[in-house]
């Protein structure tokens, strides 16, 4: 089987996730320059086999686009021009910040690793990806 990836797209920032082989565990991957995405994506897709690319779609409560509804749009027509043969869905990420704020708290990391916003956005997209394949397993 080949894996599924998550993006938390951001203007500086993005965080990704990934699946294992058998898509049951996601993982924290990493967090890059926003515009190193696509390049990072170019050599991953090439040491492993992904099948899906899954991107938050930042909304407001009332399902009204956010300020960073645009930008997610734009990374979106990025994506598929450069990987036109790998399917991308967009999945709801409202809370998943403030639920990773909380994770990272549980986790007991210490309160200088929870200001490093790159962990944040990882396992942000590492909740999208989970609650992801959770529903559609």
């Amino acid at each position: 089987m080949s894996r599924i990836i998550c993006i938390d797209y951001g203007g500086k920032r993005t965080g990704l996730a990934v699946t294992d082989p058998m898509q049951i565990i996601a993982t924290a991957l990493t967090t890059i320059e926003t515009k190193e995405l696509i390049p990072f994506l170019k050599k991953y897709f090439v040491a492993e086999e992904v099948e899906l690319i899954l991107i938050g779609e930042p909304l407001n409560l009332d399902d009204t686009p956010t300020h960073a509804t645009a930008l997610v749009q734009q990374a979106i027509k990025q994506l598929q021009k450069n990987f036109p043969n790998i399917p991308l869905k967009k999945i709801d990420e409202r809370f998943t910040s403030k639920m990773a704020s909380k994770a990272m708290v549980e986790m007991g990391m210490k309160k200088k690793q929870r200001q490093q916003k790159g962990n944040i956005d990882q396992i942000a997209a590492t909740i999208m990806l989970q609650e992801y394949l959770q529903n559609n397993s």
